[in-house]
């Protein structure tokens, strides 16, 4: 079997030629391709990863761990130990302005912010023991995507593609598809890292043209597909001179992947062929314009993870002012990032599950951190590292359930504390690859997402 770069110096007829070898050789040249599909460790409970980023931090004594000590206590002054702050404005306790409802056959309990997702209930398990490992945004948003609170450092969605490969050749196997809103640390949030380009986020956008770099800019496809074998050409030389060129090789691998794209990217990020039944469970003709819009992201995830890519994460719009990062004037910030999610959500999981897609796709809802218990001021919540809520989804975990506590202020963790890289091993764990096996090396040792760390939690799994 030649090699792929002798295939690229030898083809007479072009690049074309990779194209038409792809359909019908994919054996060939799929099995030399850093993206083609891995055996995973183990059988895996998920083939799929949606991640639903709440960036900012979602209060969790306003979500999804009601706290009624705090409406008895309302107004009054910390009884407890406060650490310090980012703002040190530190008021007195401020009780939940949304009520509680119990919801499902499990009776879960969830605010009013999330209606629709309540509906879900029995299919979501809440974890109210998650912690950070910073206060700051941009710390602990590379802590949640990285493992580490220092920049650099691969996304778990690139670590996902690293170990598992893709299940569609002509799609990335890790897409973002971006709101807007870059998070605080920016886009090394979805970057690869140290390990090979091939791996790091796409970024799809949410509003059409989702990508204009994967679009048609020469005359004609002769004219490209001569580019793009001088391409080739080049950096096939450049390779062979070179002991150690992963950075070509990535650059090689990525033309082919963007030139099967510019196929499969317009026809998978065409919703307005969707029933309208199906539109109107996401939310496409809600009268708010950020519900809208996120429901054409969620229903985007839907079609993406339906045709094999491994990893997608989606980020919220800008159009509501600030994240969810409300350090003043709560009740206006988180009702308008509720009303923008909360359907799109809901619609995502009831999709998934009519489509016999849930049972492999894991959905996770997380943030950075959480928020006070107390004010900052008189009506915001600082930042709060200490315990906070997440959710997850589908793809073997145990809906209808709730692990781990906070204490009756819903300030610190009290029972099964959650850490960052417990989240990430677990998530590999239901992808099927053991997270202490998942190692590159890199600067002389073997490095792994969840770093030394890292616990499998069954009581959150079926």
């Amino acid at each position: 079997m030649i090699s792929r770069r002798e295939f690229l110096k030898q083809s007479s007829i072009g690049f074309g030629t990779l194209a038409l070898g792809g359909l019908m050789q994919q054996d060939l040249l799929g099995a030399q391709s850093p993206l083609y599909p891995k055996t995973p460790h183990f059988a895996p409970k998920a083939k799929s990863v949606i991640f639903l980023y709440m960036d900012g931090g979602v209060s969790q004594v306003d979500s999804f761990d009601p706290k009624p000590q705090l409406e008895k206590e309302n107004g009054q002054a910390p009884k407890f130990k406060v650490d310090a702050t980012v703002f040190n404005n530190n008021g007195n306790l401020l009780k939940s302005p949304w009520e509680f409802n119990h919801y499902g056959e499990s009776g879960l309990p969830i605010s009013d912010l999330f209606p629709h997702i309540g509906s879900c209930a029995d299919d979501l398990c809440v974890i109210r023991s998650m912690t950070a490992l910073s206060p700051n945004h941009p710390n602990a948003n590379y802590a949640l995507h990285c493992g580490h609170v220092l920049s650099g450092r691969p996304s778990m969605g690139a670590w996902a593609s690293y170990g598992l490969g893709t299940l569609s050749q002509n799609l990335p196997s890790y897409v973002v598809i971006h709101g807007g809103q870059v998070p605080a640390g920016g886009m090394q949030c979805f970057g690869s890292g140290f390990l090979p380009a091939n791996h790091q986020g796409s970024i799809f956008l949410s509003k059409h043209p989702v990508l204009n770099n994967t679009s048609y800019q020469e005359k004609s496809d002769a004219i490209q597909r001569k580019k793009l074998q001088f391409l080739h050409e080049m950096d096939g030389d450049l390779e062979a001179r070179l002991s150690h060129a992963e950075a070509i090789e990535s650059a090689i691998q990525n033309y082919e992947l963007a030139y099967r794209m510019q196929m499969e990217v317009p026809e998978v990020t065409d919703i307005s062929g969707e029933t309208k039944a199906t539109q109107q469970l996401y939310g496409l003709d809600a009268p708010y314009k950020n519900t809208r819009e996120y429901a054409a992201q969620c229903l985007m995830a839907r079609r993406l993870v339906e045709r094999g890519v491994r990893f997608v994460e989606l980020t919220i719009n800008p159009g509501n002012g600030d994240r969810w990062d409300q350090h003043s004037d709560l009740i206006d910030g988180h009702q308008k990032n509720a009303m923008a999610v909360d359907q799109p959500i809901a619609g995502l999981i009831k999709d998934l599950k009519s489509r016999g897609l849930l049972d492999s796709t894991l959905l996770v809802f997380a943030g950075e951190f959480g928020r006070t218990p107390f004010a900052q001021g008189t009506n915001g919540r600082d930042h709060n590292p200490q315990g906070f809520s997440i959710w997850m989804a589908g793809g073997g975990i145990n809906g209808g359930t709730i692990y781990g506590a906070t204490d009756e202020y819903g300030y610190r963790v009290i029972e099964n504390k959650m850490s960052v890289h417990d989240l990430h091993a677990n998530m590999l764990h239901l992808l099927g690859i053991d997270h202490t096996r998942l190692t590159y090396r890199f600067s002389g040792r073997d490095i792994r997402l969840t770093d030394v760390h890292g616990e499998i939690i069954p009581e959150i799994m079926v």
